[in-house]
């Protein structure tokens, strides 16, 4: 199963993904963030981690894809994450769900 991670080291905020046995950095998506991946708050680094956590959930591949939705998705998840924390590709689906029947 694949889960995101993030946690902060002493210089800098990382992410990655594992899945199985195997772990690697979540690819960036977006151009907010001159810094990277950021979360906690919503900034640039927040908006780039949104979008790609997205992207690479949902599977797409630009980010004209996720349209607006991953600017709610930072200020409802990402904002609110704490220093450590674990995400599945499930979670975030079930986020997207939910934003659907809301607007419906």
């Amino acid at each position: 199963m694949k889960t995101y991670h993030g946690g902060r080291t002493a210089t800098e905020p990382s992410v990655w993904v594992e899945q199985g046995t195997t772990r690697h950095p979540l690819p960036h998506v977006g151009n907010h963030s001159p810094t990277g991946f950021n979360w906690g708050y919503g900034g640039s680094g927040p908006a780039d981690l949104a979008l790609s956590l997205l992207v690479n959930a949902l599977g797409h591949r630009r980010q004209a894809d996720t349209g607006p939705l991953y600017q709610e998705f930072k200020w409802a998840v990402v904002a609110h994450l704490p220093d450590e924390w674990s995400l599945t590709p499930q979670d975030i689906l079930d986020w997207v769900r939910q934003q659907q029947e809301l607007s419906l």
